[in-house]
């Protein structure tokens, strides 16, 4: 899974975003499925815990295995982590993060209307694009902005679910929910660019890194799951409902993680949003067949508006995918000649 070098090549670029988007497409199937079907439902938070932990196991068994030994795999672990609390705290932020953004997206989705909810939730694809541009020092061409705000049209219309009248009255505060929105599209964008900014910073292998991360991840998500669901799971279990599907709905979900981390790592955040679009897309159209969901104007048309977005954004040949150091020094030099 790891590349042999730094400059990795365009085939293994296309490699990491092709099995990215082929993996979370099968999650959000297999997902579909797990909650469509009649079997007893689980607890999702216990399942995100589980997922960090398997996530942490195969970065271990990943990291043991580039290392080549069991003496430099120790050495690794000594040094990089229990050696290096604050790299553990640096690796801690985007955990932190992620968590406030889960809990801004599920206050805004209570105060806001769905189709309110799914249009403003997609700013996060611009969002993201603009912390590319302020904290890595990048520059995006005007084609490549406009193919960023026709993605996130197009992925807006892939999901777009017509507003079903209700008979029951929900009291919500539009005000808080814009504001919830807006704190978590930040969150969002900047969680990802801190990571990829971490990542590329430094020569610290990648499964370091996502080890740093998981460790944390897990304490994040222990919490939440006994905030969210600890009374419940007291009284059932912390498998409680767990089947083979959650078992594999959990295990895509972690393979993701891990290819996510390879394509933020080798490419960028940006390129991870044109692929996760293509997975919805794609698992929207396998739904049709598995599922027999029905095709409608909107979904056909954003399909178009993502597949002609990512088409604009790989014309330009500028390379957006590491971070531009020197580039001031370099100008210095030339304005001084």
């Amino acid at each position: 899974m790891a590349a042999p070098r730094e400059n990795v090549s365009l085939l293994f670029k296309l490699y990491c975003l092709t099995v990215m988007t082929l993996v979370a497409a099968a999650y959000t199937i297999a997902l579909r499925y797990t909650r469509t079907s009649d079997k007893e439902l689980y607890f999702s938070t216990t399942a995100v815990c589980i997922t960090e932990v398997i996530k942490l196991l195969l970065s271990v068994g990943i990291l043991a295995k580039e290392t080549g030994s069991l003496g430099r795999f120790k050495t690794s672990l000594r040094e990089n982590v229990l050696g290096s609390p604050r790299e553990l705290m640096k690796l801690s932020v985007p955990s932190l993060v992620y968590a406030v953004q889960n809990n801004m997206a599920f206050l805004a989705l209570s105060n806001l209307d769905a189709a309110v909810y799914q249009v403003t939730y997609q700013l996060k694809i611009p969002c993201t694009a603009l912390c590319t541009v302020l904290m890595l020092n990048r520059t995006l061409s005007k084609l490549q902005w406009i193919s960023v705000f026709m993605l996130c049209g197009g992925v807006t219309l892939v999901q777009w679910k017509p507003a079903q009248a209700t008979k029951v009255m929900v009291e919500q505060n539009p005000l808080l929910g814009f504001g919830a929105i807006a704190i978590a599209v930040l969150c969002s964008g900047f969680a990802g660019v801190y990571f990829e900014k971490v990542l590329k910073s430094s020569d610290t292998s990648l499964w370091v890194r996502n080890i740093q991360m998981y460790l944390s991840g897990i304490v994040v998500t222990l919490v939440g799951v006994y905030l969210s669901d600890g009374a419940e799971i007291k009284e059932k279990g912390f498998f409680y409902g767990y089947t083979y599907y959650v078992w594999f709905v959990i295990f895509l979900a972690s393979v993701g993680g891990l290819y996510t981390s390879v394509v933020v790592k080798y490419t960028d955040n940006i390129m991870k949003g044109f692929s996760a679009a293509a997975a919805i897309v794609l698992s929207t159209i396998a739904s049709v067949m598995l599922f027999g969901l029905q095709i409608t104007l909107t979904f056909a048309l954003g399909t178009l508006l993502v597949c002609v977005s990512i088409y604009f954004y790989g014309l330009p040949r500028q390379d957006t995918t590491s971070i531009q150091q020197g580039e001031t020094a370099s100008k210095e030099r030339a304005s001084g000649v």
